[in-house]
């Protein structure tokens, strides 16, 4: 941690100071403003010349007035007339007049998270967020005042990324005014938080810095089993449209080849893991269990919004024992059709952890993720954004598989590594999900380049579980501090401790969170299984395929077809968008 953090120099809070120290002073000013002026990330306005409106309100405030208003605020809350928010401390007016007044700075705060079991990062009043822990523990380090324990507001709180629901980041930054005298003060708030939640340091910032407008980049990590690559079950509706659509459209021996390592896979497994499973069956029941391998290798035999994969499997057998009903199966009977495809179930969840993706299948996902590489038009990458929406063209500096497959607890999980300007909301999962689903389907790969024109895809988001933000990058900003000798925003300095959370809080909850509930597995499902022809883009049939228009819609046409999307994309996703925080991975 810089020195100046560490143990602030007397002088900072003297009145006097002596004629060096008080130039030394109007030179690191004037670099502070360089710097706030200069053109870092998104920031670096002119704020005399480029002034909004809140901006000119805050700065000609009628400062008694807002006093008094706080005032009735801080009322209105001990009479319960206003609720206090959940991330809050409020204590008595005696206590806050009794609270020794502090100098605060302005600091950059340097963090890693879980997002396992929290409402995303941003501060919400009724959900438990990373912010509201984060700010509850700087209260009660003693690094915010009393005065001021309420409304993180007072204490100019600002976030470089927002991270949606159960999101994680071994590297986000907040930027606000805090009080720092205390040498240990990093140590002393980490003792407050959670340790999900970590403090990695604490520099100090010039006045107008903001996390948010100085950063240049992210830098995210998504995390996916090697078998969300697999192809769909032959008997899933998905898998028989695929063949279909391949001969239709006369690319049968190009769809052969795009899907040569995985041809015989399914065939393979069948034999392998399921047939003895048939072949020890009594006769009679034989043509029952048989019936179900199909729904049972696809997981569903429709999509359900079943919460995890034994669910759907419960909703199997549940069809499963209504059919056998009708038959003249005996409750014994029907007992061990039950146990037969739980068996069967749980042979192909051990086959699927048991895959190991080919070099061939990899160099595809890499190709497929170069094509996203550059400035494009992601409006079918996010939610409620349309062609003509400017904001939906995003910088992607590089997406590619960051490193060799590895295997934990049995299961292969490739590291997808993605760094962007700014990303919208939903856009990363989404951008994965698209690459998976043309990979394991074996369509053209080039659909991803369709996808940044005016027609309307319906693209489901991968799981959230998935997601990591590796860091934020303030190359802009970095730079001016070297050059006035001030401390850098560099996570490098930390990368031992991060490692090691990352490995311990969150790469092994996300590990154990998708052996427990299958999430990857029960979302590739749902689509597989979904009988309409809304995800039939990732076949041979392209966007026609799917009822797709090439032709500009109107506004009333693109805000209908947003509507349609949406309903049907609630049905195979694992989470609806009212459990979301605001907008998006970084809210950019």
């Amino acid at each position: 941690m810089d020195s100046a953090v560490q143990n602030p120099s007397p002088g900072e809070n003297s009145s006097k100071q002596d004629p060096s120290t008080s130039q030394a002073t109007v030179a690191d000013q004037a670099g502070e403003q360089k710097m706030d002026s200069s053109a870092a990330g998104r920031g670096g306005r002119n704020k005399q010349k480029d002034m909004g409106r809140k901006a000119y309100r805050n700065k000609h405030i009628d400062r008694r007035a807002a006093n008094d208003r706080q005032e009735a605020k801080r009322r209105k809350i001990e009479q319960g007339e206003n609720p206090m928010p959940i991330y809050a401390t409020q204590f008595s007016q005696e206590d806050i007049d009794a609270d020794v007044r502090r100098p605060k700075k302005k600091v950059i705060v340097m963090l890693g998270y879980s997002g396992t079991g929290y409402h995303g990062m941003q501060l919400c009043p009724t959900e438990k967020t990373i912010e509201g822990d984060l700010f509850a523990a700087f209260v009660a380090a003693n690094a915010i005042s009393k005065a001021n324990a309420v409304d993180p507001k007072k204490s100019s709180f600002v976030r470089c990324a927002r991270t949606d629901k159960g999101v994680h980041a071994a590297g986000n930054v907040v930027s606000l005014k805090l009080i720092i005298e205390d040498p240990d003060i990093v140590q002393k708030i980490n003792e407050k938080l959670n340790p999900q939640i970590r403090v990695w340091g604490i520099i100090p910032a010039t006045k107008g810095f903001s996390a948010y407008q100085f950063c240049d980049s992210r830098m995210y990590e998504y995390l996916i089993p090697s078998h969300c690559f697999l192809p769909p079950h032959p008997s899933t509706f998905l898998a028989q449209k695929m063949v279909e659509m391949a001969e239709k459209h006369g690319d049968m021996e190009a769809f052969r080849e795009r899907q040569a390592e995985v041809e015989s896979y399914w065939e393979e497994t069948d034999k392998k893991h399921i047939q003895p499973i048939i072949d020890a069956l009594p006769e009679k029941i034989k043509p029952y269990v048989q019936a179900a391998v199909g729904s049972v290798g696809g997981e569903e035999e429709k999509a359900t919004p079943a919460n995890n994969e034994t669910e759907a499997g419960e909703a199997c057998e549940e069809r499963t024992e209504s059919d056998t009903k009708k038959s003249d199966l005996t409750p014994d009977e029907q007992a061990q059709v039950n146990v037969a495809i739980k068996d069967i179930r749980t042979a192909y969840f051990k086959a699927k952890n048991e895959y190991r993706i080919p070099p061939e299948r990899l160099a595809r996902i890499n190709a497929a993720l170069a094509l996203y590489v550059g400035t494009k038009n992601f409006h079918n990458y996010t939610i409620q954004k349309t062609f003509r929406d400017p904001s939906a063209r995003r910088l992607i500096k590089s997406f590619k598989i960051s490193r060799d497959p590895v295997v934990i607890n049995g299961t292969e999980w490739l590291s997808l590594k993605v760094h962007g300007q700014s990303f919208m909301m939903h856009q990363i999962r989404k951008m994965v999900a698209m690459v998976a689903l043309l990979v394991r389907c074996g369509a053209d790969i080039k659909r991803i380049e369709e996808s940044y024109q005016n027609s309307r895809i319906p693209i489901p988001k991968a799981p959230g579980l998935g997601l990591l933000l590796e860091r934020p990058i303030f190359d802009g900003y970095n730079k001016k501090a070297k050059d006035l000798g001030r401390e850098l925003l560099d996570f490098d300095k930390y990368e031992k401790e991060m490692d090691e959370f990352k490995l311990k809080e969150i790469y092994q909850r996300i590990f154990t969170e998708e052996a427990e509930k299958h999430a990857f597995g029960t979302f590739f499902n749902h689509i597989d299984s979904y009988k309409e022809n809304t995800f039939l883009y990732v076949t041979s049939g392209g966007l026609a395929a799917c009822s797709s228009s090439t032709t500009q819609p109107t506004a009333a046409q693109e805000e209908d077809a947003r509507k349609a999307e949406s309903k049907v994309l609630a049905e195979v996703e694992s989470e609806s968008e009212a459990e979301l925080v605001d907008n998006g991975e970084d809210g950019g």
